[in-house]
């Protein structure tokens, strides 16, 4: 039979043991968080992250001079003229913020309407208007 001093003996050591492997268990997890949060870009190609090129953070104000998305580009010469044209056509006394081409090969036209919601203005090759979109206010 085991004497007293021997239980106590081996509870200490478990107990240790138990604390030590607590506090490897809490720092892994500690540690894989960090380096996980570390490892996420704060600039990644996802239009609706925190931060993209050419554009303020979320909730500020956005520069409508550039493209807000990388697979998008600003359009200019007549190409811009014409889209504007029919962007205009459908919103007569709009503020066209920027013309840009459209992630499956067409054309936007972002503006603001005389009443004061943005959209945005699908405009096809033959520059005629394909659809609208509603943004939400900024």
């Amino acid at each position: 039979m085991e004497s007293s001093n021997d239980r106590r003996g081996w509870r200490r050591w478990g107990g240790k043991a138990a604390l030590a492997a607590g506090g490897l268990l809490v720092g892994g997890v500690l540690a894989g968080t960090l380096t996980a949060g570390a490892a996420t870009p704060t600039n990644a190609a996802d239009p609706y992250a925190a931060t993209t090129p050419g554009n303020a953070p979320r909730g500020g104000a956005v520069d409508e001079s550039k493209s807000q998305r990388p697979d998008e580009h600003l359009l200019t010469g007549d190409t811009a003229s014409k889209v504007r044209a029919a962007a205009l056509a459908r919103y007569p006394g709009a503020t066209v913020l920027r013309v840009e081409t459209d992630s499956d090969g067409a054309y936007e036209a972002h503006l603001t309407t005389a009443d004061g919601p943005r959209v945005t203005v699908e405009v096809g090759k033959d520059f005629k208007v394909t659809g609208l979109e509603s943004a939400p206010r900024r």
